[in-house]
């Protein structure tokens, strides 16, 4: 493709000694059209590949983007699980001391509760002691209610009162005994109670807990089940911890690596940049040569159609249409439940009623061209052509991307570059995006649009190649 840069070759242009018919001058003018058309070609070849790849690269960019914030969120929640297990090591530990706790406060009730036994044991006996007096006090009564009635009437009232004393004596014995039964049963519940908090219970039931066995103490089976538990937690959240911080490093290794890719893949997308820039500037020369080529209609045609627009814009702020300031509005309104996001100016109506006449007609310039509208100096695009000025459907993202392209603000590097354009023209190469991940390689001319001396924006006029 570079060989439209090197110099003619001498053959071509030699002029024969013998033929002074030959005109030298017109033969080098002749070779001079041909080098700069096929300068433009190859110029608009280098520009297509350019923008290719740069298109390619930019969408690497951004899935390369999108991997890096995906892995850094990543990264964020790996560091929460850290945070999290780790938290959860501090209560395991907790609730071992807890049951550390419990297990001694059971000791200690065991040792209150063979206090208790104790104390009934000597309740038992003291109420022994009782039956064995009130038994020896009703014998006594009985012996001295016999020698009552042997005494005859001298006797009778000591007999009432030894009869008295037997009675007592008799109930006291028969509530020594319930006393003491009810001891009996106490003492037998309480030592049951007694042995399930002693020390030679815990130790069986933990040695039953360990064996499997059902044998042991009940309330120390049960804690110390409860204990290997809670080692089990804060062994399993030690252990998924130090994975998670292994995992934590080398999350931290892959988002540093694919930082560095992001930067060399931008890198690169910006040196794309520079050969988009040569390709363009090589089509403007050779168009500013004044010599026919394949872009030369579409740059005549933007710059007439700039030109009609701007005296449109002029007439409409002379007879008071539109005031100047409202023309220049740039206090762009979001419209509420727009996606993608549109916005409206105190321009937008008049725009509705004037551009249509001036961008309709050159969409049928030829088959090539895409699109011809009026874009502010921030790439806002008030008017667009008549099929791309459909009302959004609520939630087709997809199909307003593609359909609704009016009322948005198209302020890439194409967008902004066509809308702040001031020279007489501005020939562009890049790679749009029709939507559905459909993309076209296109060209665009921006001729500026004047109003009333003052840069307004640009005329774009894309088409294929």
């Amino acid at each position: 493709m570079f060989n439209a840069f090197r110099r003619p070759s001498a053959a071509a242009l030699a002029t024969p000694a013998n033929d002074p018919a030959v005109d030298t001058g017109a033969a080098r003018r002749d070779t001079g059209r041909a080098f700069v058309v096929t300068l433009a070609q190859q110029a608009s070849s280098l520009g297509r590949e350019a923008a290719e790849v740069r298109g390619a690269l930019d969408d690497t960019v951004k899935v390369a983007t999108a991997q890096t914030q995906a892995v850094q969120a990543l990264a964020r929640q790996l560091q929460d699980v850290v945070r999290a297990q780790a938290g959860i090591a501090q209560e395991a530990q907790r609730g071992l001391q807890a049951v550390t706790q419990v297990a001694d406060a059971v000791q200690g009730v065991g040792a209150e509760v063979g206090g208790i036994v104790e104390t009934l044991r000597q309740v038992s006996q003291a109420a022994g002691q009782i039956t064995q007096i009130a038994l020896q006090t009703r014998l006594v009564a009985f012996n001295a209610s016999v020698e009552a009635k042997r005494a005859g009437e001298a006797g009778r009232g000591f007999g009432v009162v030894a009869d008295a004393v037997k009675d007592l004596a008799a109930q006291v014995e028969q509530s020594s005994k319930q006393i003491t039964g009810t001891v009996s049963q106490l003492d037998a519940r309480i030592a049951t109670l007694a042995r399930e908090f002693s020390r030679d219970a815990a130790s069986a039931s933990s040695k039953a807990a360990r064996s499997g066995e059902g044998e042991g103490s009940a309330v120390h089976r049960a804690i110390a089940v409860v204990e290997q538990g809670v080692h089990r937690i804060h062994a399993s959240s030690e252990a998924s911890r130090v994975v998670c911080g292994g995992l934590e490093g080398q999350m931290a290794g892959i988002e540093s690596e694919m930082q560095r890719s992001t930067k060399t893949l931008e890198s690169a997308l910006g040196r794309t940049e520079t050969f988009l820039k040569i390709s363009e500037h090589l089509l403007e020369g050779a168009a500013e040569t004044g010599l026919e080529t394949e872009d030369t209609p579409y740059i005549r045609a933007a710059r007439q159609a700039a030109a009609q627009l701007g005296q449109l814009l002029d007439d409409a702020v002379r007879n008071g249409s539109i005031s100047a300031a409202d023309l220049f509005d740039s206090q762009y309104q979001p419209i509420a439940a727009t996606q993608p996001q549109q916005h409206l100016t105190r321009f937008v109506a008049l725009a509705d009623r004037l551009f249509p006449q001036v961008q309709e007609p050159l969409l049928k310039l030829t088959d090539k061209v895409v699109f011809c509208i009026a874009a502010d100096r921030n790439g806002y695009i008030a008017c667009h052509n008549a099929q791309y000025n459909q009302p959004q459907r609520p939630g087709e993202v997809a199909w307003n991307t593609a359909h609704c392209r009016n009322r948005r603000i198209f302020n890439d590097r194409t967008g902004l570059a066509s809308g702040r354009n001031q020279r007489p023209f501005l020939l562009q190469t890049y790679r749009r995006d029709m939507g559905g991940g459909k993309f076209v390689v296109m060209k665009e001319v921006a001729a500026p649009i004047v109003v009333g001396g003052k840069h307004w924006g640009g005329l774009r006029l894309a088409f294929k190649f």
